[in-house]
């Protein structure tokens, strides 16, 4: 098989995507056709010639493979549209029961009219959770208190998505709204290209990400900030190094455990919210853990591995 006919096979794959999309998805595969053309050469020049025929047969089979695995992503992004357009509905209602703005019908009562919707109620799903309580401090947990909702949104040029954490007026920072957005390439498998967080505007000595650092010049005090434990680090924009840079370990592992505390926040806070703040989703995920264990592989099913493999597709952009 040509380069010509490579060209046309991968242009012909993406002929249903938008075409800034398609244009990078393609450009991707090049280079990595370029760098492996070499090398694979090599390798079919090692073989036998009846050997040779066979590889090329399996070759085309990954090529048909290939192309519906494309078309599988495509799908499975209208689908994802769809149902989180469904989806919505409950969302709202269940914002309104949340924030006091509603009531849940049955459940009106004189005797409790003083205390509206449900106190903490995101603060109470996300410490239940053991990936986000591990970065939640206790002063944390004032700014939470007034933390109303956490929205997702699919975003398409670029492709990735966009985490949305609506607050009240609060005595911390005067955002009302804080966002965490990835961009992420599609090369087989998701891959972080970019990560833009909101620069939250604190009040003065109300940073919670950030405290006095005491030190002495000339005998005269003088005060400067040092960085803390905090989740709210969480809204950093995240700055990836250039190709030709080695990724330190620290770096590397910096880049797992956000896009882990995203994907947590995407896949398992927001659609089961009720069952977090309940503790439900706590034994589901330990009887999860256990059956993995018992199966002697650890490995999630094939969806949620999908979802979280950018750990690896992280260090993959990386290096």
């Amino acid at each position: 098989m040509g380069e010509a006919e490579i060209d046309s096979d991968i242009s012909h794959l993406f002929d249903g995507l938008a075409e800034e999309a398609r244009a990078s998805l393609i450009d991707s595969l090049m280079k990595e056709v370029q760098c492996l053309s070499i090398g694979l050469t090599d390798v079919l020049e090692s073989l036998s010639p009846d050997v040779r025929r066979r590889v090329e047969v399996l070759r085309e089979i990954q090529g048909q493979h290939d192309e519906l695995e494309a078309r599988f992503v495509e799908e499975r992004a209208a689908l994802e549209d769809k149902y989180q357009t469904l989806y919505e509905p409950l969302y709202a209602k269940r914002y309104d029961i949340v924030n006091g703005v509603g009531e849940a019908e049955g459940t009106a009562n004189e005797e409790d009219m003083d205390q509206k919707g449900v106190p903490d109620f995101w603060l109470t799903a996300m410490k239940n959770n053991g990936v986000l309580s591990y970065g939640i401090t206790e002063l944390d947990e004032g700014a939470f208190k007034y933390l109303k909702d956490i929205k997702c949104n699919r975003i398409e040029k670029p492709e990735g998505f966009k985490l949305e954490f609506y607050f009240n007026i609060n005595p911390y920072f005067k955002n009302t709204l804080l966002t965490k957005i990835y961009h992420l390439i599609y090369d087989g498998l998701p891959i972080l290209e970019k990560v833009i967080g909101t620069e939250i505007e604190w009040y003065p000595g109300k940073c919670l990400t950030q405290k006095p650092k005491e030190g002495s010049k000339d005998a005269e005090p003088i005060t400067k900030a040092e960085d803390c434990e905090s989740f709210f680090h969480f809204f950093n924009s995240l700055e990836f190094p250039d190709d030709d840079e080695d990724t330190s370990e620290e770096l590397q592992s910096l880049f797992e455990e956000d896009y882990d505390v995203a994907s947590t926040i995407r896949y398992k806070i927001i659609p089961h919210a009720v069952s977090w703040f309940t503790g439900e989703a706590v034994q589901r995920d330990e009887q999860e853990i256990d059956k993995d264990e018992d199966d002697g592989n650890g490995v999630e099913d094939e969806e949620e591995e999908s979802r979280h493999k950018d750990k690896s597709s992280s260090a993959q952009k990386v290096h």
